[in-house]
């Protein structure tokens, strides 16, 4: 309801002027800035966030490099974005065409570590011969700066067909599923599988092989055949998660 509420105009701008007042408020109504790191946003989050006017942004940094090299602000901000590569930092995609082909993102400045302590082989294997950092992010940056994350080069699965496939960007939309709690992505025998926990409603659905039917159903509909989901697994229990509360990837096949 929602949802169509705020596709039309007059009502749009009242309910969006109405969240930013009542989250404002709640925050002590004196906040100027709300940075936000460490993972990407949920993307309806984010579009609710930008559309009330709410001051937040997202940045993009890591310890390595003291820690920002990413940041933008609020009014500026391009959706899906992690804003543009701060001052004293330069950065590059490790791409043919940096713009539209995904490449490692890497780094150098005078706020990038010069190695890890005590740790030489670390240290030659965090940069390139040219003196760049590996980052380890996969990325692009359009022409007027703004970086996008696809997500992580370990993780990423290449299809039988060479595409690219970025687990993050399926589990972004399996997560923003109404019944989905947390979700995983994996590559097996050349097809992809869903591990998913379910929320506590979802759990208590009578006929679990035709939710997760549905599920799946929906999620494939958004994706590129290339990308599509071959199964959709529940996992007993909750995954385990890093003190970052990222998911233990490697305990996940």
């Amino acid at each position: 309801v929602m949802r169509l509420l705020t596709r039309i105009p007059c009502l749009s701008h009242l309910i969006y002027r109405g969240i930013h007042k009542g989250f404002m408020q709640a925050l002590g109504g004196k906040i100027r800035l709300i940075p936000i790191g460490g993972a990407a946003m949920n993307p309806e989050v984010e579009h609710i966030v930008m559309k009330a006017h709410i001051p937040a942004t997202i940045g993009y940094g890591m310890t390595e490099c003291g820690p920002l090299i990413g940041y933008e602000a609020p009014d500026k901000f391009v959706a899906g974005s992690c804003g543009k590569v701060v001052d004293r930092m330069e950065i590059r995609v490790a791409s043919d065409d940096p713009c539209h082909t995904p490449g490692e993102l890497q780094v150098r400045g005078m706020n990038v570590t010069t190695g890890y302590f005590k740790n030489e082989e670390a240290t030659r294997n965090a940069f390139t011969e040219d003196g760049w950092f590996h980052t380890g992010d996969l990325g692009i940056i359009d022409k007027n700066g703004n970086i996008f994350i696809k997500g992580r080069s370990k993780f990423m699965i290449l299809s039988s067909n060479g595409q690219n496939i970025y687990p993050e960007e399926i589990e972004s939309l399996l997560n923003n599923h109404p019944s989905v709690s947390e979700s995983l992505v994996v590559g097996r025998e050349k097809q992809l599988v869903a591990i998913i926990t379910l929320t506590k409603e979802a759990a208590e659905e009578g006929n679990r092989q035709a939710l997760l039917s549905g599920i799946q159903a929906e999620m494939n509909a958004q994706l590129p055949p290339y990308s599509r989901i071959s199964a959709i697994e529940v996992l007993d229990g909750d995954f385990e998660h890093t003190p970052k509360h990222s998911i233990k990837r490697h305990l996940y096949k």
